[in-house]
């Protein structure tokens, strides 16, 4: 099964976008040894909200851009990983070793929908 890992984190700590040389190893050393396990499919950062957008569409059918950063919200999404577990029980095992890598994090682990599920 696949699952999709996003994590949230407060986008005004300065460890935020600019990670120590000690993480970047850490989660390197991760990423690693998740490709050659078969678990990581693969994984991304993204860019602080201020350079995104956000765009919402009602139930009336207008649709509205509004671009970052996004001031409501405290905590953001910083990436993501797609991984493969055989259970949600791996899944969240496998994410709170993620979550081990950083200082403070949310991390929100969900199944991926396949085709099989449909039939």
């Amino acid at each position: 099964m696949r699952f999709l890992m996003m994590h949230r984190m407060d986008e005004s700590l300065p460890e935020a976008w600019n990670p120590s040389p000690e993480f970047i190893q850490k989660m390197g050393e991760k990423i690693g040894d998740w490709t050659a396990r078969g678990i990581l499919i693969t994984a991304e950062g993204v860019h602080p909200s201020a350079k995104g957008a956000l765009v919402r569409k009602t139930a009336a059918g207008s649709i509205a851009s509004t671009d970052g950063p996004f001031t409501e919200a405290k905590e953001v999404i910083g990436g993501f990983a797609l991984i493969n577990a055989d259970s949600r029980e791996q899944a969240v095992a496998y994410a709170e070793e993620y979550a081990a890598l950083f200082t403070e994090i949310e991390v929100e682990v969900r199944q991926v929908v396949e085709f099989e599920d449909f039939q």
